[in-house]
């Protein structure tokens, strides 16, 4: 489907899962909004490459998605809105009696308060327009949990509900809201964490993929930025237009067991 003429905002999108979204909507012909807390040369670089690559306006704006001035603002400074993509995500493994206090207040500000304050500014935008999709990518830790993990979940679980609220509180509008729901996604970040693992475990590559990172992912496989995006693309798709307070889970059959 085409979204030509659509503007698509992503939170922390100058990488990973956020980046591969981008990629996939702005290929749908929406113009796109990238953006990250930094504000380097490269952030913007970034940004006009992928405009030049699918011929789409794409801009690159810096907010600090810790803050609710600058969530709200992000949207502003946009200028539209047709489709939010709540990305933007920070994680920290401890147990619960040694959780740092701010390690807390920085996922639930980044991983779930950041989403409300977007969908606050986007939704007028979407109103006025006569047409609205935010896509929230929530996690399968969104679904079930794990140990050491709880703000993490906690805020996962927290953008699960928040999407089925905005979903009735835009049920009779042309606007949807749902979570996708990743497992484990194959990302720089996660690249970047297989060769320690390999030594930790002495383990070979293959090997510390299915048994380590993939133990809990029923698929062996991880799931791509691509097929996120292409989630997300189908979400904006008119076969799409009835389908608001729910989760897609992307996850290899992980919330399956």
């Amino acid at each position: 489907m085409s979204l030509k003429g659509k503007t698509a905002i992503i939170t922390g999108s100058n990488s990973g899962i956020g980046l591969g979204v981008a990629r996939e909507l702005a290929k749908a012909g929406a113009d796109v909004v990238l953006n990250s807390f930094t504000d380097s040369d490269e952030d913007h670089k970034l940004a006009a490459d992928l405009g030049a690559e699918f011929g789409v306006t794409a801009r690159y704006i810096k907010a600090d998605m810790s803050k609710a001035t600058e969530c709200r603002a992000l949207v502003e400074q946009a200028g539209a809105c047709d489709i939010l993509v709540n990305n933007a995500g920070i994680q920290h493994v401890s147990a619960i009696e040694d959780f740092p206090i701010e390690k807390w207040d920085a996922i639930i500000a980044i991983n779930l308060s950041s989403a409300f304050h977007t969908t606050a500014a986007a939704l007028p935008m979407m109103r006025k327009a006569g047409w609205g999709r935010v896509v929230n990518i929530a996690s399968a830790h969104g679904l079930t949990a794990s140990p050491y993990k709880s703000a993490y979940v906690a805020a996962k679980h927290g953008i699960v509900g928040f999407t089925k609220v905005t979903a009735l509180e835009t049920a009779e509008d042309p606007i949807t809201a749902n979570a996708i729901c990743p497992g484990y996604v194959h990302t720089p970040l996660v690249e970047a964490q297989i060769p320690d693992t390999m030594k930790k475990y002495d383990m070979d590559r293959e090997t510390v993929i299915r048994e380590v990172i993939l133990d809990r992912q029923p698929s062996k496989q991880f799931a791509t930025v691509e097929q996120l995006g292409g989630t997300a693309v189908f979400l904006c798709s008119s076969a799409a237009e009835q389908i608001t307070g729910t989760t897609i889970s992307v996850d290899g059959g992980w919330t399956a067991l």
